[in-house]
């Protein structure tokens, strides 16, 4: 886009969730939006003109998700599009023009073929190496444009003319392969040249073939790496030059002979770098893999990709007896190193972790699988370089990290902070929410759980970055609407829930994570609170997004979940109920009481036992909260007939919770604060035994020693719970709690980013499980939604119109948040100055915020600063 703007014109033009220049889409009527002229504050009119065609004035408010009508344009079409407004200023100057450019759309657009490496015999998982592939192609007269159309079988770099193109890393991305595969689009027009040019790609396992998850598993998705490319020149006398991989390729093995995303890359550097025009060229073999037949799986991304996002500068680097050198980033992350050259010959091995043993040295026992087995599965994040010692640097591309420390082997000489540094590497998210208070503490650990959240969006939303490195369901949907409120994951989301339908059992089981390599079901899937992201997470990007159309796609997905569920409680009985009682009760057609479950998932104290035990009582909660949310899409949608359908079945599933586990007394069949928590947040308990929940809740808690013994599922539920049900000062001391379990003592005891164990370093230090699982860290959305006050109004989804209601407590002295809405800046502040608070509040155009302190007050566009005496409130 140009970024020559007036002021008084419309900015930040936006394709979809994408920015304004998007090359390669398969979406040829997309939704635009925009962002009004500074200063104004009410959009009347607005007038979109692209090419020859234009809306005319149209007399609407809408600028957010605007469907284009003008004429579908075909593949590789460019779209330039500009808009101007009309709104309490006036008429606005035209914006700055944006594009959209069309991709590759159909089979007959593509005259290249798939192409394989040269590979004989497959190395062993862990060991196989980066192919390069190769070709030429002699251009007969000068360039006025260039494309690239590339997708690959595994990880590839594209490389013509020996120059790396793009910024994206692990291309083409982590999607559903058998029936989503990604295509990305390079602007080759000054990579190009008339005369010769050198086609070249560097092509690894990746997540097709690599190592994948906890149990290592591996030829996933095929057995054999593929690689498919189509150049595309239009020449200054208008003629076109098309050329793509085919049979007259070459390939060999480039100077990484191992490679692999879980366990590490191996560079044997060759003198001056990889070079193009070596002699040992083999002929490419054509593809077995009967996914190459099917063409219907290649499409574009609406994701932003995944990049070098930031360089972290070592805090220090210290050296063991024997010459090992330990690097610490000072904080977790998620990418790779990047060294410096090495001496002529020198191996270079590099450990990664996220902790330090007893002597000061790399350990990552506490990451194996089996850690607690005698002889525990391999766990490696070893990188190595032998080096040509010709001022070659070493980072490796075809791999990424879980760590904060490097332990470098076999690197002669000192070592100094200067010489390396961490690359941080995960999808390039536009950060939207930044929150800061008067107590340090609780800002870092709001940092550590956006590092955690962050270095865990790496293309798919994974539950950790070093063991596992899977998209679990159920961490995502414990924390979506607090990694909606840090970073535009419109995109992002909108790919994940694409691949969680194709991925997802014909009789509507999800499976555990998505996307899901494994091809066969494990007994070990279809669980509560984890298979209910099919039903919450496209919700969730109807209320922070007001995205229609990802609600009504994935409708389908989320029907056929529910009716999993409804079939599984109607058809099966836990063989307990059936010896308790052979005739089921009425109610029990509404209970889920069989399949499998993780539960609560470790809760603290509570010894981990898959297979035994009742899971109804989370289970058929979480079935009457997703049948609630599914009315409540249907009516989003306008399917009167099934909202309603919906919500007699949630009424169904409450009553039979209700029945079965609300004892006579009000208490709950299982006493723990979990329970408690879901039952109160799901609206399970009827509303006169309310009061005797909270406060029993509130006793539990107290019993702990004012700690939380929450897990998994709803630890992020128990702060806003406890606010919503009045005991706000509860909420607050188990916040500012700072002996285990609590959030502070990961912060006193040095995390960076948030655990999967409350005691992930113990008091002795010692590490256990994984240091960077964010699902915990949704507790900062208390902090936003709370401690600062600004959460939004389900009935005017994208904050259109938003809550500004602060809960104060003794032990701060001011906090801020702000959020970058789909309409623009909002923000909520509040300071104790001269015995009084003062608020600030920030409204964007065309929004409204109900400020909740006192009486309520509507507040239009603009800033709003209002002070109140305590007395007064």
């Amino acid at each position: 886009m140009d970024e020559r703007t007036t002021t008084n014109a419309p900015h930040r033009l936006r394709f979809e969730h994408l920015d304004d220049a998007v090359l390669g889409t398969d979406v040829a009527r997309p939704r635009l939006s925009w962002q009004l002229p500074a200063g104004a504050t009410r959009q009347t009119a607005y007038e979109i003109e692209a090419g020859d065609w234009s809306t005319g004035v149209v007399r609407s408010a809408e600028r957010v998700l605007v469907p284009y009508t003008g004429p579908e344009p075909s593949a590789r079409e460019r779209v330039e599009w500009r808009v101007r407004v009309w709104t309490d200023l006036g008429e606005s100057d035209w914006s700055a023009s944006a594009f959209w450019e069309m991709g590759l759309l159909r089979r007959s657009d593509w005259s290249a073929s798939w192409i394989r490496p040269h590979e004989q015999d497959v190395p062993e998982p862990g060991h196989r190496p980066v192919y390069a592939l190769h070709s030429k192609v002699d251009l007969p007269g000068p360039i006025a444009s260039a494309r690239a159309y590339v997708t690959a079988h595994g990880i590839y770099e594209l490389v013509v003319n020996g120059q790396r193109i793009g910024d994206q890393e692990l291309a083409p991305g982590f999607t559903a392969y058998r029936s989503n595969l990604q295509v990305q689009t390079y602007d080759l027009t000054t990579a190009l040249h008339q005369g010769a040019n050198d086609l070249g790609a560097f092509l690894s396992d990746g997540w097709y073939r690599g190592l994948f998850g906890y149990g290592r598993t591996y030829d996933n998705f095929g057995d054999r790496t593929a690689f498919l490319a189509q150049f595309e020149v239009v020449h200054t006398d208008g003629s076109r030059t098309v050329v793509g991989t085919g049979l007259g390729w070459g390939s060999t093995i480039s100077d990484s002979t191992e490679a692999d995303l879980l366990d590490g890359q191996r560079v044997v550097q060759q003198a001056g770098g990889f070079r193009w025009d070596r002699r040992d060229w083999q002929p490419v073999l054509e593809p077995t893999d009967p996914l190459c037949a099917d063409w219907s799986r290649l499409c574009a991304t609406p994701a932003p990709p995944v990049r070098r996002v930031r360089s972290i500068t070592p805090v220090s680097v210290t050296t063991l007896e024997g010459g090992r050198h330990i690097v610490d980033l000072g904080e977790n992350t998620n990418g790779w190193i990047h060294l410096d050259e090495a001496r002529p010959g020198t191996e270079i091995v590099l450990t990664h972790g996220e902790a330090l043993d007893a002597d000061g040295d790399v350990t990552t026992d506490h990451l194996r699988p089996d850690a607690d087995s005698p002889t525990p599965s391999p766990f490696n994040q070893i990188d190595s370089v032998v080096s040509a010692g010709d001022g070659q640097a070493f980072e490796p591309r075809h791999t990424t990290h879980g760590f904060q420390y490097v332990a470098v082997d076999g690197l002669p000489g000192p070592l100094g902070t200067a010489d390396v540094h961490g690359v941080e590497v995960r999808t390039d998210l536009r950060p939207t929410g930044t929150f800061h208070c008067s107590d340090r503490r609780i800002e870092l650990l709001h940092e550590a759980a956006v590092r955690s959240w962050r270095t865990n969006a790496c293309d798919v939303p994974t539950d950790c970055p070093q063991r596992e490195r899977a998209g679990w369901t159920g961490d995502y949907q414990v924390f979506v609407s607090t990694a909606a409120f840090l970073d535009d994951i419109a995109g992002f989301t909108d790919k994940w829930l694409k691949d969680l339908a194709s991925d997802q059992v014909p009789n509507g089981l999800v499976r555990n994570y998505v996307p899901s390599p494994e091809a066969a079901v494990a007994v070990v899937e279809g669980s509560s609170g984890w298979g209910d992201a099919a039903v919450s997470v496209p919700w969730q990007m109807w209320q922070s997004y007001r995205d229609r159309e990802v609600l009504a796609r994935q409708y389908p997905s989320a029907v056929a979940w529910l009716e999993f569920v409804e079939t599984t409680a109607r058809t099966a009985r836990a063989p307990e109920r059936i010896a308790a009682n052979p005739e089921a009760p009425e109610h029990e057609r509404f209970l889920w009481d069989t399949g499998f479950h993780w539960g609560e998932w470790l809760e603290p104290g509570v010894e981990i036992a898959l297979f035994e035990g009742d899971h109804a009582i989370v289970a058929t909660a979480y079935f009457a909260h997703s049948a609630r949310l599914l009315a409540k899409t249907a009516e989003v949608l306008g399917k009167t007939a099934d909202a309603a359908r919906w919500t007699e079945l949630a009424a169904n599933v409450e009553h039979a919770w209700a029945t079965e586990f609300i004892g006579a007394d009000g208490r709950l069949a299982r006493d723990s604060q979990a329970t408690y928590v879901r039952a109160l947040r799901f609206g399970l308990i009827p509303e006169h035994l309310v009061p005797s929940a909270v406060e029993h809740l509130v006793e539990l808690i107290r019993a702990d020693g004012t700690h939380l013994s929450t897990g998994f599922l709803s630890t992020g539920m128990l702060l806003p719970v406890l606010a919503d049900n009045g005991r706000a000062d509860v909420a607050f001391d188990l916040l500012f709690q700072d002996t285990s379990p609590s959030w502070l003592t990961m912060i006193d005891r040095g995390a960076t980013t948030i655990w999967e164990h409350w005691d992930g370093i113990d008091a002795k230090g010692t590490p256990s499980g994984s240091l960077n699982h964010y699902s915990k860290g949704a507790v900062i959305g208390f902090l936003h939604r709370y401690v600062a006050g600004l959460r939004p109004l389900e009935s005017h989804p994208g904050y259109e119109r938003f809550i500004v209601e602060p809960v104060i407590d003794d032990r701060l002295d001011w906090a801020r948040v702000t959020l970058e809405t789909p309409f623009g800046l909002a923000s909520s502040s509040w300071r104790r100055e001269d015995g009084a608070i003062r608020y600030e509040v920030v409204v964007p155009a065309d929004t409204e915020c109900e400020f909740r302190v006192g009486e309520t007050v509507v507040l239009g566009p603009g800033t709003h600063v209002i002070a109140f005496s305590p007395l007064a409130r």
